[in-house]
């Protein structure tokens, strides 16, 4: 395991759905030599969608990791004497939306990004939710332009999206030779020269050519392009350029550009077709040239937990161990795996560590390296490395596992809350608390997969990011843990929020004989400040007139009210309480009646702080032929929708438009039958906004149990 950290990258492969991630990942596996055989998504036989639905679907659910060699620099698909051998981790990716948990947690630990866009469609709505992520996370990225073989391909027009639409400085590195079916090779702008692939033995081999004659003019001018932009960044190229653009070295381009791409100042663009086994290698070679080591982090920040001083670690191994917990998985065949990122130090199989969540010294028995679904056990594991690993009792994701010695918090990862629901219940009594183990299981592997009982109904709610999310999850339970179900309408997850800020004072009494019940609080509830989420709570109690020791039982009555609304018993995300005055009684007084005080008035005080139903509202996007296009705004505009924004896109037109999500079960259907089966549309949750009065009545009587 001891290698050297600079030809180590952990990079992962992220696009919108349908873009080929999954097909490069399999090219990849196959130049690096990790298998022997090219696998095909819709063939069902990929390696990296090994789960049973993946094959079925054509679709990634699941991201996986896997490990691959790979020798750089090469010549015409051969290494060089000089080469070095990189160890890539590579994770793959979902592309659906209601997936995008996966894309999250991977990005959290990643170094690098090979961002893919379909050469015909472009820039997609998940194209940019993954690239804001990859933002948040701050990862270097370089983007690979795939599908250059099919009809309506730009690799050019592309780059200007990319451009435009995601406010990143996209430069071409190559031109494409050749168009759609004609694609065969690309024009590499800073070796100034041609490659064309083979046909044959799957594109691992290739020849250098001339330019073509009619590209001359082309790549002159984006070649002086690329270079212009480089030397923008680099003030001693700046200078070289000004005097003489020629003088400019091959070595001083890819300096200043892997400079640039680390920066995230330059997003290296370079395009093929994945599934003609065009364009891969030189994709590999630009994430060993242009994508970050574990090295070139300086240090992970983290807090310590015993003094609450901030703390790091270097990517050494001579540092204390520290690693961060991204994924829970349940294997069959070992139980739970743990997938962590070691941030820094080295750690045995067999050996202790701490989680600083729990404050438990945990076990690990054996750890692995990830190959899609398969474990390769290894017996040490060191910083800058991406492994599995099994003995865990008690594990969450975002969990920071680090030596019990030297204790460290690495920041955690933030998940979107659910937005749709549905009720299920076992099919027969036997089924009951198999689905109770099933669903636990499920919940702990997925942060954004949550499981409720229904105060009311009693029924069991599961909640996730959209339908075909809690699709796959009843299909899980019937395939891996032989548990049938039948399962409800799906119901959207509302909340509730308060507008205004009132006053209410809550008098709480009690008597039954012997010692009774008394609170009597004054409080100012309303909406929280602007970018607070959860309770904010002051008290302004001066004097003594409610004692100290009962505040901190009111704060606790109000956080548990808000887990159910005033309205209809949604939860509450934000608000604030402001404790003004109370007093108390010296025998009848305790810390129990503070809370149930707080409970009550917080219900009590939802008329005077104007409570609304909040609806969560999707972000759609629809392409369509022209001609359906008015038949398509009609239909949102039945369903409550708001259209902000048409384009063009590859001689169809998209439109983009908000709809509350309640109005949109079954629009695929409806959609294929508007235009006989010719649109398509993607949609992801935007924000949560107040439903109308008509709704929100609705929705409050439903939850009573009255007849609407």
């Amino acid at each position: 395991m001891a290698r050297d950290l600079l030809y180590t990258r952990n990079i992962g492969i992220a696009a919108h759905i349908d873009a080929g991630k999954t097909t490069t990942t399999e090219r990849i596996l196959f130049y690096t030599g990790r298998s022997h055989k090219i696998g095909e998504v819709h063939d069902g036989a990929s390696t990296m969608d090994w789960m049973e639905q993946e094959a079925e679907r054509g679709i990634t659910i699941t991201s996986a990791a896997t490990t691959c060699k790979w020798q750089f620099p090469t010549e015409q698909g051969k290494p060089l004497p000089e080469a070095k051998e990189f160890h890539f981790n590579i994770i793959d990716t979902p592309g659906h939306v209601d997936f995008t948990v996966e894309v999250n947690r991977s990005l959290r630990v990643l170094d690098g990004l090979v961002f893919l866009f379909s050469a015909v469609d472009g820039v997609e709505p998940q194209s940019e939710t993954n690239w804001r992520l990859a933002d948040n996370y701050k990862v270097p990225r370089m983007g690979f332009v795939n599908k250059m073989d099919r009809q309506g391909s730009d690799f050019l027009k592309v780059c200007q999206q990319v451009k435009d639409m995601l406010g990143s400085n996209a430069v071409p590195i190559v031109l494409p030779i050749g168009e759609e079916a004609d694609f065969k090779g690309v024009v590499d702008l800073i070796k100034n020269r041609a490659i064309v692939w083979h046909d044959e033995n799957n594109g691992a081999t290739f020849d250098i050519v001339p330019i073509p004659e009619d590209m001359l003019d082309d790549v002159a001018q984006f070649r002086g392009q690329l270079i212009e932009e480089v030397a923008g960044y680099d003030d001693g190229l700046l200078e070289k350029y000004m005097e003489d653009p020629e003088s400019i070295t091959e070595d001083e381009i890819n300096k200043a550009l892997r400079a640039a791409t680390l920066d995230m100042s330059i997003i290296p663009m370079t395009c093929g077709s994945s599934f003609k086994n065009k364009g891969v290698q030189f994709m590999l070679d630009g994430v060993c040239r242009y994508l970050p080591s574990p090295m070139d982090k300086e240090a992970i920040h983290g807090t310590n937990p015993d003094t609450e001083e901030p703390t790091s670690r270097k990517p050494s191994a001579k540092e204390p161990f520290s690693a961060l917990a991204f994924k829970i998985a349940t294997d069959p065949f070992v139980g739970r795996l743990a997938f962590f990122r070691a941030y820094s130090g080295h750690l045995d199989a067999g050996s202790y560590v701490l989680n600083t969540r729990s404050g438990n010294k945990e076990r690990i028995s054996r750890i692995f390296q990830m190959h899609s679904n398969k474990q390769e056990p290894i017996e040490a594991i060191e910083a800058g490395d991406i492994g599995a690993a099994v003995g865990f009792k008690d594990i969450k994701t975002g969990d920071t596992l680090c030596d019990e010695k030297h204790p460290i918090v690495l920041e955690s990862m933030n998940f979107p809350d659910p937005v749709i629901g549905i009720a299920v219940e076992p099919k027969t009594k036997a089924d009951m608390d198999k689905m109770g183990i099933a669903l636990a299981k499920l919940a702990e592997e997925d942060p954004t997969f949550q499981v409720k009982t229904d105060q009311a109904s009693g029924q069991t709610i599961i909640s996730g990011m959209g339908e075909l999310h809690l699709d796959i999850i009843v299909d899980r339970m019937r395939r891996e843990f032989k548990v049938e179900v039948n399962q409800g309408q799906p119901q959207v997850e509302y909340k509730e929020a308060f507008t205004l800020t009132g006053s209410h004072r809550e008098v709480y009494k009690k008597q039954s004989g012997g010692r009774g019940k008394f609170a009597d609080i004054v409080f100012k509830i309303g909406p929280a400040d602007e970018g607070k989420v959860g309770l904010e709570f002051v008290s302004e109690i001066k004097g003594g007139n409610v004692p100290k020791e009962y505040v901190p039982s009111i704060e606790k009555g109000f956080k548990a009210a808000m887990k159910n609304g005033p309205l209809a018993g949604y939860e509450m995300d934000s608000m604030k309480v402001v404790l003004t005055d109370g007093s108390f009684h010296p025998v009848d007084s305790d810390a129990l009646s503070f809370e149930l005080a707080a409970k009550m008035g917080y219900k009590e005080a939802a008329r005077a702080a104007k409570a609304v139903i909040l609806e969560p509202i999707m972000k759609l996007e629809v392409v369509t032929p022209e001609e359906n296009m008015g038949d398509v705004v009609g239909d949102l505009n039945r369903r409550r929708g708001t259209v902000n924004g048409m384009d063009d896109r590859a001689g169809a037109k998209v439109v983009k438009a908000f709809v509350p999500l309640s109005e949109m079960f079954g629009y695929v259907t409806s959609l294929r039958t508007l235009t006989s089966g010719r649109a398509t549309s993607t949609m992801e949750f935007d924000h949560y906004e107040a439903a109308p009065q008509n709704v929100a009545e609705t929705v409050i009587a439903k939850a009573k149990g009255a007849t609407v």
